[in-house]
């Protein structure tokens, strides 16, 4: 995996309110456009650099707001840092929402701590099976809902759902650069769009999905889609190695 597995400020218990966050979570990151709107989250994979979902559509205008928990309730905790380089997936098709993927490189980098670090990349052979138990976290938004959300960040632990059993509900949509999760009674709209499906591997949070689509209908009996991170290790690594 990402060569931060297991750093302290990734062990550290973000210690937050009982509505949010009880385990050691890594705590998401949002972006902001220039209104001041959080429309997308993401995740730091180390202090320069942020992974979130290429439909986002994020610019250099947007900032990366880190360690906020209660919406728009900004705390000495919070860092609000710009965007230097976007770098979205040229393989990215809104139609088809593959390869749902974009890389941030940070203007100023993050400053680790309680409530901001990093989650672990994996590599590109990294198994995450069906009916493995993972989370999402965040405040429910999507590109297209989003001002009526909950002002306390919440989580949601979902299975692993096979591609097989994804494409019962979704069709050819869902497709090998995609691993789905959810449909077990829990809803799939917590997840903000971009931000991470996380699963315990070795001890370390690991970054297994990014929310792509299928979450705006909420639904507790579909699961959601994301992008496929092992499926896009030799791009994010090539992109990391460049830049």
């Amino acid at each position: 995996g990402g060569g931060t597995r297991g750093s302290a400020g990734q062990r550290a218990a973000a210690k937050v309110g009982a509505a949010a966050v009880q385990r050691a979570l890594t705590l998401p990151i949002f972006l902001q456009d220039s209104t001041g709107f959080h429309f997308c989250g993401g995740s730091l994979i180390s202090e320069d650099w942020v992974v979130t979902a290429a439909h986002c559509g994020v610019t250099t205008s947007d900032v990366v707001v880190a360690g906020e928990f209660d919406q728009g309730l900004q705390t000495e905790d919070t860092q609000v840092l710009k965007i230097g380089k976007v770098f979205k997936n040229p393989k990215f098709s809104i139609l088809t929402v593959r390869n749902d993927i974009t890389l941030l490189k940070l203007a100023t980098p993050a400053q680790f701590s309680e409530t901001v670090s990093a989650v672990c990349l994996p590599s590109a052979d990294e198994d995450f099976p069906a009916g493995m138990l993972c989370a999402t976290t965040g405040w429910g938004k999507t590109k297209y809902n989003a001002l009526k959300t909950p002002d306390k960040l919440q989580q949601a632990t979902l299975p692993i759902v096979s591609n097989t059993d994804c494409r019962k509900y979704w069709g050819s949509r869902v497709t090998d650069v995609m691993i789905c999760a959810g449909a077990s009674g829990v809803s799939s709209c917590m997840g903000d769009s971009g931000g991470p499906l996380v699963c315990q591997k070795n001890g370390a949070w690991t970054l297994a999905g990014i929310v792509s689509w299928g979450s705006s209908t909420c639904s507790t009996s579909t699961p959601a889609v994301y992008a496929r991170v092992t499926a896009l290790m030799p791009w994010v690594q090539e992109t990391l190695a460049a830049n």
